[in-house]
């Protein structure tokens, strides 16, 4: 499966960076999936999960309460109000 660079980011530093499969998240409108080639757009983020596919395969998810999702043609960055991962 293809991938893209995702970085997650919180006031407390920076939690992910690297390749990834998917991200699923909660947008504006509901929960949300990113694949490589996405189309780029922005969106607000909700609270609720966070899952993270690697490029390994790997599952990280974690809880969020809020922030930014933003997609480019190349690769995501999630700007999170925070991030507590599940372990």
């Amino acid at each position: 499966m293809s991938t893209f660079p995702l970085k997650i980011s919180t006031p407390d530093g920076l939690k992910f960076d690297g390749e990834a499969e998917h991200i699923v998240i909660r947008g504006a409108l509901g929960d949300l999936a990113v694949l490589a080639g996405h189309v780029p757009m922005m969106t607000t983020v909700r609270e609720g999960v966070c899952r993270v596919v690697t490029a390994d395969g790997a599952t990280r998810s974690g809880t969020t309460r809020g922030g930014i999702l933003t997609v480019g043609k190349d690769s995501a960055v999630a700007l999170l109000s925070d991030w507590n991962e599940n372990a």
